[in-house]
């Protein structure tokens, strides 16, 4: 089992990166924050990963923290969320604040992620809300210093996607401006529209 690859970043694509490890190209699969979290190509690069086997297939899962990925394993232990779904509901919505939303039984919350229905919503509630106790307490402080840091954080994404740190900067700026307390993934998305338009 591949549990940690440490290579130069090759490729970044929507869902996905290559790393090269000695020669060997490694596909791995990745959320957007995690993918969001990587330098630049052809950079130095460590990723958490999981190795998923399957008859037809030999898939790897990547994570930028150790948060991301333990948040991977304990919605995997759920009902019909496999790696994939697992990784798509990451892509939704950062490991913290949906720790957050099964403490509080936020279905609504849980909703709004592409791909997580009503039943499924239910059934993380129901099936986490034990389990993500701890990290649920770590997302709990809301202060203005964690806002501060939350928009820190978004610049650090958009300059680890390429972004020159000034246009990171004026990207954050804007959206903090906006106001509304928003997850980072949402800022993120936000962020890349801005930067593209």
């Amino acid at each position: 089992m591949i549990a940690r690859l440490t290579g130069t970043l090759a490729e970044k694509r929507d869902d996905h990166a290559i790393v090269d490890v000695n020669g060997v190209g490694y596909r791995v699969q990745l959320s957007a924050l995690s993918l969001a979290a990587l330098p630049p190509p052809g950079e130095r690069v460590a990723v958490r990963t999981y190795t998923h086997v399957r008859e037809d297939a030999l898939q790897l899962f990547g994570f930028a923290t150790e948060e991301e990925e333990s948040v991977f394993h304990e919605l995997m232990g759920v009902k019909n969320v496999g790696p994939r779904a697992a990784q798509n509901i990451l892509s939704g919505i950062a490991p913290r604040e949906l720790a957050r939303a099964v403490a509080e039984g936020d279905v609504a919350r849980l909703t709004k992620v592409p791909g997580v229905g009503k039943k499924t919503a239910e059934r993380l509630v129901v099936e986490l809300k034990e389990k993500l106790v701890a990290l649920a307490r770590a997302a709990a402080p809301r202060t203005p210093g964690a806002a501060a840091g939350l928009f820190d954080q978004l610049e650090q994404a958009l300059t680890g996607l390429g972004f020159k740190p000034a246009q990171a900067s004026a990207a954050a700026d804007a959206l903090r401006e906006q106001g509304g307390e928003r997850p980072l993934d949402e800022l993120l998305r936000e962020a890349l529209k801005l930067l593209r338009s």
